[in-house]
């Protein structure tokens, strides 16, 4: 059986360039495994789905080895796993040397080993630059006064006199936040910021 496995980092990447290497590769549309989420493990719902269906002389095709994982050592050890113990071969599309359906000899075997180690390394080297550079981002944006989440709701007008309710037990949580038409949460969060100030 071919089977394909793609991986975006996010909900809002998208997927389209993997899919049509997919395509192009011949993997049927019903065996094609996707995540949305980090590479910085391999706790993702869909690899695992896809694990438990591999079975030997498979193959697995997937983009390129930073879709699979971001993690050196992890990716390493699922290689093994699905080369090695369950005896899957995987086809990386962005680079030839990494087939392993190819150069089964000992040569050929020590260059994918070689070419694995250099681009998993690469793979999570990428991963701590994408956050340093977010943290860098960030920071420079926090220095500017760029105000990072959702805006503030003002206090309702009738805020004052329904926490003073709230407080002297006339009123239950629920029924102050309802009151101020706010979430409970939200009404107790910004009760504790006012006593704060007062």
């Amino acid at each position: 059986m071919i089977y394909g496995y793609i991986r975006v980092s996010t909900k809002e990447q998208n997927e389209d360039r993997q899919l049509i290497a997919m395509s192009q590769a011949n993997v049927p549309p019903e065996n094609i495994f996707m995540d949305k989420q980090s590479g910085k493990d391999f706790n993702r719902p869909n690899y695992k789905r896809l694990l438990r269906k591999l079975k030997r002389d498979d193959v697995l095709y997937i983009k390129s080895i930073d879709r699979l994982g971001r993690n050196y050592e992890e990716i390493q050890q699922q290689w093994r796993i699905i080369t090695k113990d369950k005896g899957v071969d995987i086809c990386v599309i962005d680079m030839p040397l990494l087939d392993t359906r190819r150069g089964k000899d000992l040569v050929g075997t020590f260059l994918s080993d070689i070419v694995l180690q250099v681009l998993s390394f690469v793979a999570e080297n990428e991963r701590t630059n994408i956050r340093q550079r977010q943290a860098e981002g960030i920071a420079a944006a926090k220095l500017k006064g760029v105000k990072f989440g959702r805006p503030s709701i003002p206090l309702p007008e009738n805020f004052h006199a329904i926490h003073k309710a709230w407080r002297g037990k006339k009123l239950t949580l629920r029924e102050a936040a309802e009151a101020c038409c706010l979430p409970v949460g939200t009404f107790y969060h910004k009760a504790r910021e006012f006593e704060k100030a007062d």
